[in-house]
């Protein structure tokens, strides 16, 4: 077993609406990564550098064309000076979303 599964194993608590990481493990969120990549998954960990590891997640590609995709990753790690924004997703919300009618260009790259 590895040292993740354990925190990969615990059931999220609910969070702060105000601070998503106020509680050890809010449960689903959604990443922005400075490469303009949207990845959702189930917080899993997470340390001072905001290096974020997330289980069962799920890379969104948005496209002007086609519907949103959904590439599955699994257990994932983000290196902390890469997440733009975190912030955590209502499950209700989410799932009664049918993403293959959004229509999005996808988020440019940050450029310095």
């Amino acid at each position: 077993m590895s040292s993740l599964q354990g925190y990969v194993d615990r059931k999220p608590s609910k969070s702060s609406p105000h601070c998503p990481l106020s509680s050890p493990f809010p449960g689903r969120v959604l990443l922005i990564l400075q490469d303009g990549r949207a990845i959702v998954g189930t917080l899993a960990g997470y340390d001072q550098k905001s290096n974020v590891v997330l289980a069962d997640s799920k890379e969104r590609l948005y496209s002007t064309d086609q519907g949103v995709e959904e590439i599955p990753l699994g257990l994932y790690l983000v290196k902390g000076d890469m997440v733009t924004l975190i912030g955590e997703i209502d499950d209700a919300i989410d799932s009664a979303v049918d993403l293959s009618t959004i229509r999005a260009d996808p988020l440019p790259a940050i450029r310095y």
